[in-house]
Order: structure tokens, then C-alpha cells, then sequence
């Protein structure tokens, strides 16, 4: 071969090597893997996280809290028998079945049946078969709110908060797993980056050793072009296992349907369609929209809005304590069995009744006052939290949305810088072929191009996990 035939066919060689250099922002083929996506991974983690998981049950658990609380008001059915027989004669004989239903409005009504005989009864017990229906009345304590109602208005208010619990779990369990996702990204796509400028690399060490066997480079330029490629090797090798440092770290968040690890195998690939849209086209959302949003529905502020709640309901069961004790209690009898049929017999109930009432309030009220201040200031607490957590909230999401906002702008001007120094590395390249530069110049601009394509993935990982951060601030990570 000639030494003009030589010299076109290294000009076209490295001609082909500039436009392979785009390679760098470019992903290979990829047929024989499955794209990830982060779709995916949100689905994942949400159906199958332990942690997930777990906080299901603690909303299943909420749930068994209210069925419990409502156990106070189930009906309740007692049996009282007794009876003494001494040196063969029956002293007395008592059966009392009875059944009491309290009610929401703090009423207790009980029904019931005496069945009473011996000579020695007890004098305030009626002898023979006797009935009565009564009912229990607080005129004033407990008469708005009881503990049995409290209880049960703060297992509803607790399974509620048990959810808005759950969202907060997912939303940060997500932000985690997500950013965990982009790191993995990027390390893929920088690793890509490499390994196709160690081919390139490859090829033009190639190249250049030829030329130098055939008298056409000095020795000096196989030295300059091994350099270039050992340097990426290493580049390559570390970024091989950063990629599965990070393949490991995303793993961390992956499980299967019975709770087994899964762990994220090599066939899994990256889509690399995030990396080649137009940045400028994503719509930042409206900032104060987004701070408007989180306010009013941030499961955080749920959290502590349904805790004020049932501090709100403990405030109330609380002065009751500073009422007086007014409970009323009235009685209908009847002999025999059935107390309604008195209606029919005697017309009212004027010689056939057990009135009572029982009043009672302690003279400092002590008690009453002390907890009915601590309930306040339960409240005036939680008030505070509220706000810091509004602030907090609000700062977090000016803070990620002006990240968001710059890492957009910095990716339009890295872009640029890319375009820039891939213009210079081609008229370097031209310098080259002409025998106007050498191999030094033509490598010191490709390590420019490679360190800008390296730099604008980071960006734009930078970007998405910004927009997650953003999502993740107003709490709408689900």
C-alpha cells in the first residue's frame, strides 16, 4: 500500500472515530435488556416493601381499635343468684337477671327480673316475682361527653391519622427508593459514556501503531494513544463497580410478593429516552401552587391535624371534671315478669316506682382544673408544631424548587458546552488529519467532550432527582 493510499484511508478512519464519538450520548444496543423504569419501581416498592406492609397493619390494628372502643356500648347481660339453706331450712333464695344498653347520649337504660324467697330475705328486697325498666340520666357530668365516647371519637380520629401515618411512610420510603433509582441512572449512563470511549480509544491506538510501523507516526504517538486508553480503561473499571455499588443500594428497596429480597440482576438495563429529551420542553410546576397544595393536603400536617383533633376531644373529656356529679335514676316495677303490663292494670306508675339521685363535686376541683389546663396546653403544643411544620414545609419546597429551576438552566448551558467542544475536538481533528496538530491537542479536546458528556448526565440525573425532592416535599409521593 502506498503512503498517499495510507494517509485517505487514516483520514477516513478518523473521520468515522469523530462521528463515533457522539457514542457518548448515545445508548448501545440494548435489545437484549429490560428497561427499568421508575414506574416501575414506585409500583414495586408499593406493593411489596415490608415497610409498606407494615404500615397496612397498623391500619388494620386502627380498625380494631375502633371495634374495641365500641365494645363500651354493647349490651351488657348480668345474672345475680344466691341462696342459703342451714340445718335443713332455706334462709333465702335471689335471682336477678338483668341487661343494661348504654346509649351515645350517655343514657343507660337496664331491664330486669327478681325471683325472691325465704324467710330470712333481706328486708329491702320484695318476696315473689317482681320486674322493673330503668334508666340512668347525668344532668350534668358526662352528660355532652363521656369516656366511653371519647374513646371511640379517638379510635376513628386515630385510624384516620393512621393513614395519613402510612402516606407519610410511602412518601419518604419512595424519595429514598427514587433517589437511590437516579444514582443508579447515572452511574449506568457515565459507565456507557466510557466504555464506548474505550472502543474508540481502541481502535485509534490501533491505528496510530500501524502508522507508526509503517513510518507515517512517531513512536511517541503509540505511547500518547495507549496513555489515552489505559486512562479510560481505569475510568471504565470504576465506573463498573460504581455501577454495582449503586445496583446493590437500589436493590435495598426491591422485593418479591413473599417477602424474599430481590436483587437487581445485570439483564436489567436502563431506557435511555430520559437522556435524550428536550429539557426545555419539561413544564416546572407553578411554585405557589405546589406550596398551596402541600398545605392543605401534606399527610404530615394530617398527622398533626388529626392529632389536634383528639386533643380536641380530650379537652372536652376533661371539663367534664369541673362539672358537678347530677346523675338520675328512676326505676318502673311491676309483679310479675312483665313490668309493661302495669301500664294496662294501673295506669301509671305512682306506687310501683324506684327514684334516686346522686350529686357529688369536689370542693377545690383540683383535679378538674390541672387536667382541663394540661389538655389546653396540649393543644397550644400542637398548635406550635402545626406551624414550624408549615414553615418547614414551605422552605423545603422554595429550596428544591429553585434547585429544580437552576439544574434546567444548567443543563441548556451544558449543553451548549457539549456542542462547543465537540466543534473544537472535530477542527482539532481536521488540524490532525492535515498533519496540522497532533495527538496530545486531538486527545486533550476529546477528554473535554468526554468530561461534558459526563457532566451533562449527572445534571440531568440531578434534575430528576430535584423533581423528586420537589414531589416529595409537598408530600405527593404515592
Amino acid at each position: 500500500m502506498t503512503r498517499s493510499k495510507y494517509s485517505v484511508r487514516l483520514k477516513i478512519i478518523l473521520l468515522v472515530l469523530f462521528f463515533s464519538l457522539h457514542g457518548f450520548v448515545k445508548a448501545q444496543d440494548s435489545a437484549s435488556k429490560v428497561n427499568f423504569t421508575e414506574g416501575n419501581l414506585i409500583a414495586i416498592v408499593s406493593k411489596y416493601h415490608p415497610v409498606i406492609k407494615q404500615a397496612d397493619i397498623e391500619i388494620q390494628k386502627a380498625g380494631m381499635e375502633i371495634l374495641f372502643a365500641r365494645g363500651a356500648f354493647d349490651p351488657y347481660f348480668k345474672l345475680n343468684s344466691d341462696q342459703k339453706t342451714f340445718d335443713g331450712k332455706q334462709y333465702y333464695q335471689y335471682a336477678n337477671p338483668e341487661i343494661k344498653i348504654p346509649t351515645w347520649y350517655g343514657v343507660e337504660l337496664k331491664a330486669g327480673l327478681e325471683s325472691n324467697a325465704g324467710p330470712r330475705l333481706s328486708s329491702e328486697n320484695t318476696l315473689g316475682n317482681t320486674s322493673y325498666a330503668g334508666i340512668l340520666l347525668p344532668l350534668a357530668k358526662n352528660l355532652v361527653i363521656d369516656k366511653r365516647r371519647a374513646v371511640l371519637q379517638q379510635a376513628k380520629i386515630f385510624k384516620q391519622q393512621t393513614y395519613s401515618q402510612r402516606a407519610v411512610i410511602v412518601n419518604d420510603l419512595l424519595k429514598d427508593a427514587l433517589d437511590a433509582y437516579w444514582e443508579w441512572v447515572k452511574a449506568v449512563r457515565v459507565n456507557k459514556i466510557l466504555s464506548n470511549a474505550v472502543k474508540i480509544n481502541q481502535d485509534r491506538y490501533q491505528l496510530v501503531r500501524k502508522s507508526f510501523i509503517i513510518g507515517e507516526r512517531p513512536a511517541i504517538d503509540t505511547t500518547e494513544a495507549l496513555s489515552q486508553l489505559q486512562s479510560f480503561q481505569f475510568l471504565e473499571s470504576e465506573s463498573a463497580v460504581k455501577v454495582k455499588t449503586k445496583a446493590v443500594e437500589l436493590s435495598n428497596f426491591l422485593w418479591k410478593d413473599n417477602n424474599q429480597f430481590y436483587e437487581l440482576p445485570d439483564s436489567v438495563s436502563v431506557d435511555d429516552n430520559w437522556d435524550k429529551i428536550n429539557f426545555d420542553t419539561i413544564v416546572v410546576p407553578v411554585l405557589q401552587d405546589v406550596i398551596s397544595g402541600a398545605l392543605s393536603s401534606h399527610p404530615k400536617l394530617k398527622v398533626f391535624r388529626d392529632k389536634m383533633a383528639s386533643l380536641e376531644v380530650n379537652r372536652k373529656l376533661k371539663f367534664q371534671d369541673l362539672l358537678p356529679v347530677i346523675n338520675l335514676r328512676g326505676n318502673l316495677l311491676n309483679n310479675g315478669f312483665n313490668v309493661f303490663n302495669g301500664i294496662k292494670t294501673f295506669g301509671y306508675y305512682g306506687d310501683y316506682n324506684k327514684f334516686g339521685i346522686d350529686i357529688g363535686i369536689p370542693l377545690r376541683l383540683s383535679e378538674g382544673r390541672a387536667g382541663y389546663k394540661i389538655a389546653k396546653l396540649k393543644i397550644q403544643e400542637t398548635d406550635f408544631e402545626i406551624s414550624m411544620q408549615r414553615q418547614q414545609i414551605e422552605n423545603k419546597i422554595k429550596y428544591y424548587f429553585n434547585e429544580l429551576v437552576g439544574f434546567q438552566q444548567q443543563i441548556k448551558v451544558y449543553e451548549n458546552i457539549f456542542k462547543n467542544y465537540s466543534i473544537l475536538f472535530r477542527g482539532e481533528e481536521v488540524r490532525f488529519r492535515a498533519g496540522e496538530s497532533s495527538l496530545f491537542l486531538l486527545n486533550s479536546r476529546e477528554n473535554k467532550v468526554l468530561e461534558a458528556a459526563q457532566k451533562l448526565a449527572e445534571l440531568k440525573a440531578k434534575f430528576y432527582q430535584s423533581r423528586v425532592s420537589l414531589s416529595w416535599s409537598a408530600g405527593e409521593l404515592r
